[in-house]
């Protein structure tokens, strides 16, 4: 099978790190904030139950978002750039569809020649002295269901989209019809297992060209 249109999540995906529980370690509350982000990928909760409830207890400023976007870039996951390039090559369509911070994922998509509205996740807001201000409440990706909502807007008669992530929210693409490519070379998640249309173990994001092609 081969698709048109191919989307992937970033943290975990990407990216080796959940950009929220790195911003969340800066400031003292990195325990607290990994144990709300796997029930969310785990689909033990939904995601709009601890969203807001994690930037408010963070409150990102402007300089932790730079450096959670350099971090992204150091600790990009094996074989992504060749994927991009891969696929790019081949003349594929390609989007980030995630729930982090698109501030901070914007330096990435740069970094693998992404046009920035290829990027879709969740702006956030700070004041002039760059102190967090709020976030896009009305952002599908702040919510369960958001990628599926992402991946319909996408789809075109004639295209058929594939999603490849490593957690439950990148499950619910299916709901559009999307096929989707469970990763779990950073984690290993049993609800994925269970849910993806096919499944990747291993550490190299590579793995995933043969379904895609």
């Amino acid at each position: 099978m081969s698709f048109n249109i191919v989307c992937f999540d970033c943290d975990s995906t990407l990216s080796w790190i959940e950009g929220v529980d790195e911003l969340a370690r800066r400031v003292g509350l990195g325990e607290e904030m990994s144990r709300l982000t796997e029930a969310a990928m785990n689909g033990e909760v939904p995601l709009e139950a601890v969203y807001g409830q994690r930037l408010s207890l963070i409150r990102p400023d402007q300089s932790s978002i730079d450096w959670l976007a350099d971090l992204y870039i150091e600790e990009i996951v094996q074989g992504v750039e060749e994927v991009f390039e891969t696929l790019s090559a081949q003349g594929k369509e390609l989007h980030i569809i995630s729930g982090g911070i698109r501030q901070a994922l914007l330096p990435l998509a740069r970094y693998l020649d992404l046009a920035e509205s290829h990027v879709h996740a969740v702006n956030v807001y700070f004041d002039e002295e760059g102190c967090y201000r709020g976030y896009d409440q009305a952002s599908p990706l702040a919510r369960t269901g958001g990628k599926a909502d992402c991946c319909r807007k996408l789809s075109r008669p004639q295209a058929s989209v594939v999603m490849i992530g490593d957690g439950k929210t990148d499950m619910e693409a299916k709901q559009a019809g999307a096929y989707v490519i469970g990763f779990g070379g950073v984690t290993d998640r049993p609800v994925v297992h269970e849910q993806a249309d096919v499944y990747i173990a291993g550490p190299s994001l590579t793995a995933v060209l043969p379904y895609i092609l």
